[in-house]
């Protein structure tokens, strides 16, 4: 059976709830023309309540359907997402369809006002990821008429299409990979966990699976801003100041535990006889380094891939588990 859209909230619904004409609705959105100030809190408290975006394209795509794809993403910095955006767009161009993308830099309130200047252009879908985002955004997604993808991740509930795997699960079998190998002494090295909620996700099951095991996390350092090598290595380097005798170091992911291991060959720490080092991702370049990065891989191609195949098949509402694959590497 086909996936019957949610009807999209018009101009006229939104005039109707704020008790004043078309006309003037337009007026506001547009800032143009003649009206007071209280018509247009009326009008603005009926646009956020009913979760209405303006249509840029005044309609000249509803006849033969949207072909756009909008992509609205944390970083272009983290390999991630462009590997996301690089599976994506071989689907959706073999099949005529154009992506477009926009950046949030991990900030939720960056994220709804980038997901309404999207569905303002009446996309086919937009791509987000994760579950985590703000009332407005997800009222305007659901109110859009638009499908939605969220991505890598499936620890929460989808608005429609889910596509990735459990981070949660991920950070579960980390900790127990490294509980495995007999590691007891165990500390963590991270970027900012309430803008990265999957990294959140995963260091809280990490930490579970430790005191779970008897083995509590001895300590760890979270950095602000985003994940980066040089963050992996001031991390490490602050980490070990304060806790002298761990042996394994769990990162968020694959950039900073590089960091962390660039750290250890400069200050001849032993890897691993002396500290084992842990990683998220894997990225080409951890398979490159001497000793091949201890990690979870990721399919991030795949997750892009998987995602625009079921908008093009305008596929029922679903949650696509596409796994991960631990990485036993040799720093750990």
């Amino acid at each position: 059976m086909e996936f019957k859209h949610q009807a999209t909230v018009t101009l006229a619904e939104v005039a109707e709830a704020a008790g004043v004409g078309e006309s003037t609705v337009s007026r506001v959105l547009r800032n143009h023309g003649s009206f007071s100030g209280k018509t247009r809190e009326r009008v603005m408290a009926a646009v956020e309540r009913l979760g209405y975006v303006p249509n840029r394209i005044a309609g000249t795509l509803a006849s033969t359907g949207s072909r756009l794809v909008a992509f609205v993403i944390p970083s272009l910095s983290n390999i991630v997402f462009p590997d996301v955006l690089r599976g994506a767009s071989a689907v959706l161009e073999e099949n005529r369809y154009q992506a477009v993308f926009s950046v949030t830099d991990y900030d939720p309130g960056k994220e709804e006002a980038l997901a309404a200047a999207m569905l303002a252009w009446r996309p086919a879908a937009v791509m987000l990821a994760g579950y985590e985002h703000t009332e407005g955004t997800a009222k305007m997604l659901r109110a859009s008429g638009c499908r939605v993808v969220e991505l890598l991740d499936l620890d929460g509930d989808a608005l429609d299409i889910a596509v990735g795997f459990s981070n949660r699960a991920a950070g579960r079998e980390s900790a127990a990979f490294l509980l495995r190998r007999g590691y007891r002494r165990i500390g963590y090295v991270g970027h900012d966990l309430n803008r990265d909620t999957r990294a959140g996700k995963r260091f809280s099951s990490f930490c579970e699976t430790l005191d779970a095991n008897g083995t509590p996390l001895v300590a760890h350092e979270i950095l602000a801003g985003p994940s980066s090598v040089e963050n992996g290595r001031l991390g490490l380097e602050r980490l070990l100041a304060r806790a002298t005798d761990l042996d394994a170091v769990y990162f968020s992911n694959d950039d900073m535990a590089l960091g962390g291991y660039f750290h250890c060959l400069a200050q001849g720490v032993s890897i691993p006889s002396q500290l084992a080092i842990f990683g998220y991702n894997g990225l080409d370049i951890g398979r490159a380094i001497p000793q091949p990065l201890s990690t979870i891989r990721t399919p991030r191609v795949a997750t892009g891939e998987v995602a625009a195949q079921l908008i093009v098949a305008n596929a029922p509402p679903q949650a696509v588990d596409l796994g991960f694959e631990l990485i036993e590497g040799a720093t750990a």
